[in-house]
């Protein structure tokens, strides 16, 4: 069986391809580096992270964005007559209730490990970019086209144009193609797909919330008319149908349903076994109850999907409500090794699981080779800023969670800070921080945050520690709560502080309409000198 989600953790807006024997999703990163996670599979039932697309600052500049801008929506592809990988992808730089601001890119490489090429310039009109090779050779690029005129609907139409790879430019005019396959509105996230003579345009429709869903049209020309499916939505998780809603509220718990496990189910891509087997691979969220909360952020789920006698897509089970667990295809398990949930920083490069915000993991303030077996993080900005915080971290995948790390410090001023944070976005996060304390002269351990860019101290709790001797801190998950710990001898850890509201660290609670996901990891700030390093000996995850 395959059992979802299959990406848990944030890892929204999958792209599925298949090529030969393997399977491979793209997810979208937003503002995190590097960008564009590539996971694999063999069975479509174990998945593994195996890369990046975007790992230089030369394919994507992410630099001083807005937490939930950057990459959006990337489709993965492959030409079989060129034997080449495609991405296409947005890079957002700001968007509010008029404006939108947004460049897609497309880049391409004869191997999914790379090297990538360098980005071509695609078109502004919209987001959600993807790119579809005709059997007859032409390549085309739709997006959603985005209105910025007062008195108009904010989320237009699904366009199309044609590419041409050798002037490697959008040729012709834009087409139109459907303003929506259902009445919920947002249509966004397309995709083509061709079969039996009919061109089948996949979308996303009701916002990627609790109303979100697929829909499916058709049309025997790629540039339309397109006919929509009589039974969209094709996948969803809300039994309730609504007319697309004015305000802007994409989350719409309201249309939350409390007999499935898999929420707010939709933005999905379309791929065929070698085994002639169809499914859907999808967003959804898994909400903290009663709160309504998603820490883990958006998720990645697949489905199992049939074509009727009729030509139409449905969910095997003969409903279209996503399920928690799905028929696993015809093929040969491939699971693959488990991971070490400890990371002791022996290797020259960081682990694959680890990003930061917006810029590049570079030694000169993420070193690995200046102490053997440690990371060592040079103090930069702090972790409300957009610029250059010194933050190594890795997604959450689950509520029951333990994350420990070994760390040493050496405080000198209450403007060197180092520790162990759960980290959604610069305005929401929650940290556990050696510092140095004025009135006490000394170095202390203290836990703090913020939610909503307002400060949480903590209860003020702290502990007097050793300026030089080294620091086991601790971060525990369990469902709604967080609680941190520290030790001296890494045997014995005490609680310091309360146990924090974890579900703040979601889309829902987010005053400033993000979504993205939680991250845990380690970090080091210096706000007088940028030169106060921190070493960690290892890092260890585990659920």
């Amino acid at each position: 069986m395959i059992r979802n989600p299959v990406l848990p953790g944030f890892n929204p807006d999958p792209a599925i391809i298949r090529v030969g024997d393997d399977y491979y999703i793209a997810t979208s990163s937003f503002e995190w580096f590097p960008g564009i996670p590539i996971y694999h599979s063999k069975d479509l039932v174990h998945w593994k992270l195996v890369d990046y697309a975007l790992k230089t600052k030369k394919l994507i500049d992410l630099t001083c964005l807005p937490p939930s801008k950057g990459v959006w929506a990337p489709c993965l592809s492959y030409c079989e007559a060129e034997k080449r990988f495609y991405l296409i992808y947005s890079n957002v730089y700001n968007s509010n209730e008029l404006q939108f601001d947004v460049d897609n890119f497309l880049i391409w490489s004869d191997s999914i490990h790379g090297p990538w090429s360098d980005p071509v310039y695609i078109n502004s009109s919209g987001f959600d970019p993807s790119l579809f090779h005709d059997d007859d050779g032409r390549k085309w690029v739709m997006n959603q086209e985005r209105d910025f005129r007062p008195g108009h609907q904010m989320m237009r139409p699904i366009v199309l144009q044609e590419y041409c790879p050798h002037q490697r430019k959008l040729i012709g005019s834009p087409v139109r193609l459907t303003y929506g396959a259902t009445k919920r509105g947002f249509t966004e996230a397309p995709h083509i797909y061709k079969r039996n003579g009919w061109y089948y345009l996949m979308t996303a429709e009701g916002g990627t919330g609790y109303g979100h869903c697929v829909a499916m049209l058709r049309s025997k020309e790629i540039t339309g008319p397109y006919e929509s499916d009589p039974n969209n939505p094709v996948i969803n998780s809300c039994t309730q149908e609504f007319t697309m809603r004015p305000e802007i509220n994409y989350a719409m718990t309201d249309l939350y349903n409390p007999d499935v496990i898999l929420q707010k189910a939709g933005h999905g891509s379309l791929v065929e076994t070698q085994t002639g087997e169809w499914y859907v691979a999808h967003l959804c969220g898994r909400p903290v109850l009663p709160q309504m909360r998603c820490v883990l952020g958006r998720e990645t789920a697949i489905q199992k999907v049939e074509w009727t006698d009729d030509g139409w897509l449905r969910m095997a089970d003969g409903t279209n409500i996503a399920k928690d667990t799905v028929p696993a295809p015809r093929l040969p398990a491939h699971p693959f090794p488990k991971e070490n949930p400890r990371c002791d920083f022996d290797s020259p490069t960081l682990d694959l699981h680890f990003c930061t915000p917006r810029n590049e993991i570079t030694p000169d303030w993420a070193n690995l080779t200046a102490r053997p077996g440690h990371l060592r993080l040079r103090g930069r900005e702090s972790l409300t800023s957009n610029h250059h915080p010194s933050l190594i971290a890795r997604r959450l995948t689950s509520l029951h969670a333990t994350v420990t790390t070994k760390m040493e410090f050496s405080a000198d001023s209450y403007l060197h800070l180092a520790g162990l944070t759960f980290y959604y976005e610069s305005s929401n996060y929650y940290c556990i921080v050696k510092t140095y304390s004025e009135e006490l002269q000394s170095n202390i351990v203290t836990v703090n945050g913020l939610v909503n860019k307002t400060y949480v101290d903590g209860d003020n709790a702290y502990a007097v520690v050793d300026k030089d001797a080294p620091i086991y801190l601790r971060a525990q998950a369990k469902e709604d709560r967080l609680q941190f710990s520290y030790s001296t001898d890494g045997k014995e850890f005490t609680d310091l502080g309360p146990a924090f509201d974890l579900t703040t660290l979601s889309d829902e609670a987010s005053c400033f309409g993000e979504f993205t996901g939680t991250f845990v990891g380690v970090f080091a700030q210096d706000s007088h000198t940028r030169e106060k390093y921190a070493d960690f000996d290892y890092f260890e995850y585990s659920e």
